[in-house]
This record gives structure tokens, C-alpha cells and sequence, in this order.
């Protein structure tokens, strides 16, 4: 199969598979602190991806370690407990609606820091991804006035995060394997994650207690292996395989599966925001890079 099927079956399958972290976070809250969640979350992925990855760590040079480390804080730690905290305030649909910036500051960190040039056809599908991001935003926020939109910062910052994230990984670690990088990633933040962990009151019996103690375990534990081990293995081969714009317009896909899932467990959702997650698919369409 040529990349190019190779990159939209890997964009999709991310899609299905991050569109639906939005929900697990939110069930993982019920049982759950935003602190113990973020911390479990690296513990658990990190364990996941010892297993199946610890022979490649032994083949990363020392020069890529810098690399790695700052790509594993950047593109997994803090965003793992920024996300969690934005979710106490906003409802599960509406993150990943904001999660959608990540293109958009890809674009303008690749140009302005990395050097990585976009085409006007990748730009001109950024900027159409992002107004139907912004129709969506505006819709949510009059659907769900009582929200704080005050934490939606928590996940703007992590989409500059993420965007600063890929274009080092496509700068810098290109010539690392993708399930090489994701290890290496949590070498770095895993111990970080077991220390914050061990600063909330999980190990309390106030927590065992939680009646959704039990399933927010569950639903952690489903996040980790397919949210953020798996999802971080195939970004890492999407990035691999195209540009870092492309690798991030799966962040305009993803709010449509997020929605989805919202309706289903009782969040608002409009015809106008139908639309808008229409004009969002043409987004991630027109920034895909044809070769002349």
C-alpha cells in the first residue's frame, strides 16, 4: 500500500481512536482527580510501552535524548493533566473542539521557529479547519452557557504544546522509529508521573471508596493503552510519513467522533454544528500536501 492510502488510514484510525479519549477522560473523572488521572495516565502507558518497546530504547543515540525528553513533556506529560483539569469546567466535546488549534500553531511554529515550509493550498485548509472549529466553539458555548471558559487556556496551551511537539519530532527525530520515540518519550516523564501520583491521595481510602472508583479505573486504563500508547505510535508514523501540518489536522477530525460520543452521553448538539463539522473535514482535505 503507497503512503499516501497509508497516511489517511492512519489519520482516521487516530481520529476514532483520540475522538474518543474526550469521553474516557471525562468517565475516568467520575472516580478519578485531574492530578491522579494525568499521573495514572503516564504510569499506565508507560508500563504498556516498557513492555512492547524496551528493546528499542537500547538503540537511541545520546544526541536524540535531548529530543525525547522535551517531545515526551511537550506531547504527553503536561497535556495529560491539562486536558483532565480542562474537563473538570468543559464539557468532553467542546476540549476537543479546542484541541483543534493544534494545526493552526503548527503551521506558525514550523514556519516561524523550525523553519518548515507550508504550502498555500496546507494554509488555506488550516484556515478553513478553523473556521469551522470556530462555528463549533461559539455553538458549544451558547448551548452550555454555565460553562467556565476560562479553562479552556488549559487546552490552548497544550495544542502549543503538541504543535511545537510534531515539528520537532519531524525536525529532529525523522529518522527515529515511531514506537523508538513513544518509549523513549516515557523513559523520560515516567518516573516524573509516579511522583505526582504519589503527592495526590490515591493511595487514601477515601479514593478506594469512590463507588466510581472501579470504572474510572477502567476507563483510565482504555485511555492509556489505546489513547495515548497506541494513538502515540501511530502519530508517530503519520509524522513519519507526511508533513507535520497533515500528521496534525487529525485534530479536526477528531472533534466530530468527540461530538458524536457527547450526544450519546446527553451533551448538546445542534444542526449548525453538523455543518461546521463538515466544513471541517474539507479543512483536513485541503491541507493534505499533493506532491506536483
Amino acid at each position: 500500500m503507497n503512503n499516501i492510502n497509508l497516511k489517511w488510514i492512519y489519520l482516521f484510525a487516530l481520529s476514532l481512536i483520540w475522538g474518543s479519549s474526550f469521553i474516557l477522560i471525562k468517565k475516568s473523572l467520575l472516580g478519578l482527580s485531574p492530578y491522579q488521572l494525568g499521573a495514572l495516565r503516564v504510569i499506565i502507558t508507560g508500563l504498556f510501552l516498557f513492555v512492547i518497546g524496551y528493546k528499542t530504547v537500547k538503540t537511541i543515540k545520546p544526541k536524540d535524548w535531548k529530543w525525547l525528553i522535551i517531545s515526551g513533556f511537550l506531547g504527553s506529560f503536561i497535556p495529560a493533566f491539562f486536558f483532565a483539569i480542562a474537563e473538570t469546567e468543559i464539557d468532553s466535546a467542546v476540549v476537543s473542539i479546542l484541541n483543534s488549534l493544534v494545526p493552526l500553531n503548527t503551521i506558525l511554529l514550523g514556519f516561524a521557529v523550525f523553519k518548515i515550509a507550508s504550502t498555500k493550498r496546507q494554509i488555506l485548509g488550516v484556515i478553513v479547519g478553523f473556521i469551522g472549529t470556530a462555528i463549533l466553539i461559539l455553538k458549544g458555548a451558547h448551548l452550555n452557557p454555565n460553562q467556565n471558559y476560562m479553562y479552556a487556556v488549559f487546552v490552548i496551551l497544550s495544542t502549543v504544546m503538541y504543535a511545537f511537539n510534531v515539528n520537532i519530532i519531524k525536525k529532529y527525530l525523522q529518522h527515529v522509529k515511531p514506537l523508538t520515540i513513544a518509549t523513549g518519550n516515557f523513559v523520560a516523564i515516567f518516573i516524573p508521573g509516579v511522583v505526582v501520583l504519589l503527592f495526590t491521595d490515591f493511595f487514601s481510602k477515601t479514593t478506594f471508596n469512590n463507588p466510581e472508583f472501579k470504572m474510572a479505573m477502567v476507563y483510565i486504563t482504555l485511555l492509556s493503552l489505546f489513547g495515548t500508547a497506541m494513538a502515540k505510535i501511530l502519530f508517530n508514523k503519520l509524522v513519519h510519513l507526511s508533513t507535520p501540518v497533515f500528521a496534525s489536522s487529525v485534530t479536526y477530525v477528531m472533534p466530530v467522533v468527540a461530538l458524536a460520543w457527547g450526544v450519546i452521553d446527553g451533551e448538546g448538539f445542534s444542526f449548525l454544528q453538523g455543518i461546521a463539522s463538515l466544513i471541517i473535514l474539507l479543512g483536513v482535505y485541503l491541507s493534505h500536501k499533493r506532491k506536483g
